[in-house]
């Protein structure tokens, strides 16, 4: 498998497994299936990536950072379950799996697993569907929603949406359900990075909140704001961004 095939079908196995663990925690407390999704996902990522790419740095939420990533080539940025909140409400779709590879400066391949929404959206065959028209559906965290946001959607004449996962909500602009999604106050390179390499396969707009360029593997992986937006909404909604900041 090239490197985005491998990509799209790690995220789809881990998918799979985490619909298992769901099930086979059916009666557990939210936190121990939580804990049991994050565990067993990580354990299967780390596990096949050293199997297909040996040679490849990992940078993931559930192990510990190897420095020696920095002088790597290719390194496979991953969240094992991207929304262990989500994943641990039975019953709720917006979590994910993301995989993504950053090789020489850039993002070349990427996947995103939805696995509850028996979806996987990759950068080898994603297709951005139309946006309704209606007012701009601006997507946010349901626990940490930007302080200013409600302005930005003010001057679009939007609103707000909250919903779980980045992967969920990139998810939901690339299927046309929503039109931007912003964040801003805290997240780390594996919240974004796969997400954002599909966005931008499928011709969405992302950036930091400034509109300056999304940069990976850097020694500090935080990386706290990210807006991703149909690509006539971006300069609308960095402007506003700009206005609220003034």
């Amino acid at each position: 498998m090239h490197d985005a095939e491998l990509a799209r079908h790690l995220a789809a196995e881990a998918g799979r497994l985490l619909l298992d663990v769901r099930r086979e925690t059916a009666t557990a407390s939210e936190e121990a299936r939580g804990d049991e999704g994050d565990r067993r996902s990580q354990a299967f990522l780390a596990e096949e990536l050293a199997r297909w790419r040996p040679d490849d740095a990992v940078l993931s939420e559930e192990s510990i950072d190897d420095p020696r990533r920095l002088q790597s080539r290719r390194v496979w940025i991953i969240d094992p379950l991207d929304g262990t909140d989500e994943f641990s409400e039975l019953g709720r779709d917006d979590w994910a799996v993301h995989i993504a590879l950053w090789e020489e400066g850039r993002l070349v391949a990427g996947a995103v697993a939805l696995p509850a929404q028996g979806l996987t959206l990759s950068t080898i065959d994603v297709t951005l569907r139309p946006a309704e028209s209606t007012p701009p559906r601006i997507l946010v965290s349901r626990n940490r929603p930007p302080a200013f946001a409600r302005q930005v959607a003010g001057e679009l004449g939007g609103r707000l949406v909250p919903l779980g996962s980045a992967g969920a909500k990139v998810g939901a602009v690339i299927q046309g359900d929503a039109d931007a999604y912003l964040h801003a106050g805290g997240q780390y390179e594996w919240d974004s990075a796969a997400p954002v390499a599909v966005a931008v396969a499928a011709g969405l707009h992302a950036s930091r909140v400034d509109g300056s360029a999304l940069v990976y593997n850097r020694p500090d992986p935080k990386l706290p704001d990210l807006l991703v937006c149909r690509r006539e909404l971006a300069e609308p909604i960095l402007a506003a961004i700009r206005k609220a900041a003034s």
